[in-house]
């Protein structure tokens, strides 16, 4: 890296978010921080504004924007606040931006990154959300504009390092796997914190419970996507799309102990992993740096030291959800989008304890079965069906008890 290249960190304040600035923070000579986004968390985006000393800082909901205007008003910062979702797209297109970190969680980064992609930047994707609900838009787009998708998710990253080196010389998007002896890829889960839980007892455990990650440190949505394993089978859908390969020839393992982040398993029988610490600044600097690499601050790995690599099948009584995931992944059309929706209300209400547990895969059956599922996948068919998705969920948690407050925000916000 010749000159310092400028960058847009959406979701700044999550744990990805939190992360690529520690990496940023190692490298001021290579990059510039041009904005900064998130929701609503004021205080720790002005405490990163401070630091960073972005342009531009971009807060989603207003109340929370005019506080952050107001502490920057009475600072030295040089950043204008902008407040309100579209100006998250605003800021992805701007000329002097080279790379867009999307770390936004949720459906909710879908259109900043499609505008990113669109305007032919460097787009290191962290959020599975976009291109499982939107897949082939996003190929599509980044192929007219010259956008490159770099993988941020652990899994993912790890696939893209084994990939051969012309795979991978612009994009993650391999056109044909096949022509690079690749058989299947295998993505590993450390399987969360009820991996040994007692299925039929799983309707007891608490949001506190389930946001208790054996190895990772993440936001609560993120967390309980792990303990459902529904984040594996988003990232089974973001596979697919990412190194053009059909749902069959995507395997996932539990891997208790997060070393082994995925692996690719070539037609000679050769699999190749990867393997490094449980720490997201590792993939981050990857893609920050490719084609080349930097230092990440992570801690090295100690092979003498862990002792062991455990595998085994995820177990379909406990983790519902990957199943559910893995038929909608060879349905496909707008059935991905739909159970996203559902599993964010999902998720939300949990949280807010309004449901059970074991609440979360039936809530996404039901969402599944009683929403319109078509082959189209546009963007106005994906938002049609997020809309309608979210509006059915919301009553099926008003029906089974819940107050819905929990998940009003939710269908505000994104639609």
């Amino acid at each position: 890296m010749t000159q310092s290249q400028g960058i847009v960190v959406l979701g700044s304040t999550g744990s990805v978010g939190v992360s690529t600035l520690d990496v940023l923070s190692r490298h001021r000579e290579g990059f510039h921080v041009v904005a900064l986004t998130a929701r609503a968390n004021v205080d720790l985006l002005f405490r990163q504004c401070q630091q960073h000393r972005p342009s531009f800082a971009v807060v989603v909901e207003e109340s929370a924007g005019l506080e952050l205007q107001r502490r920057v008003a009475g600072s030295d910062l040089p950043t204008e606040v902008l407040i309100g979702a579209p100006e998250l797209q605003q800021v992805t297109r701007l000329e002097g931006v080279v790379i867009v970190m999307a770390a936004i969680v949720g459906a909710a980064g879908l259109l900043p990154v499609l505008e990113a992609v669109r305007a032919g930047k460097r787009v290191l994707i962290a959020n599975k959300e976009p291109l499982a609900m939107l897949g082939g838009v996003f190929v599509s787009e980044a192929r007219r504009s010259g956008a490159t998708l770099l993988p941020i998710d652990s899994e993912h990253n790890a696939v893209f390092q084994c990939l051969p080196a012309d795979a991978t010389q612009r994009t993650a998007l391999a056109e044909d796997p096949s022509r690079y002896g690749v058989n299947k890829i295998i993505l590993t889960g450390s399987g969360g914190p009820f991996r040994n839980f007692d299925p039929d007892q799983l309707h007891t455990v608490t949001p506190e419970q389930a946001c208790a990650h054996p190895n990772w440190d993440m936001g609560r949505k993120i967390s309980v996507d792990s303990a459902t394993m529904m984040n594996k089978g988003l990232e089974i859908i973001e596979a697919g799309w990412l190194f053009n390969l059909d749902p069959d020839r995507i395997e996932v393992v539990i891997h208790p102990q997060s070393v082994i982040h995925s692996l690719v398993e070539y037609v000679d029988g050769s699999v190749l992993a990867q393997l490094g610490s449980p720490d997201m600044r590792i993939p981050i600097a990857h893609a920050l740096a490719w084609p080349q690499r930097m230092e990440s601050g992570a801690t090295p790995l100690d092979l003498c030291q862990l002792g062991r690599l455990d595998f085994e099948p995820p177990q379909p009584d406990r983790f519902p959800c990957l199943q559910i995931a893995q038929q909608v992944a060879r349905r496909g059309g707008t059935a991905p989008a739909v159970i996203n929706a559902a599993n964010e209300i999902a998720v939300a209400a949990f949280l807010n304890q309004d449901i059970e547990f074991t609440g979360i895969p039936r809530l996404i059956t039901d969402t599944l079965d009683g929403v319109g599922v078509t082959d189209d996948c546009d963007l106005s068919s994906v938002l049609a069906a997020d809309h309608e998705a979210r509006r059915f969920s919301t009553e099926w948690v008003r029906r089974h008890g819940g107050s819905g407050s929990s998940v009003q925000t939710l269908v505000q916000t994104y639609l």
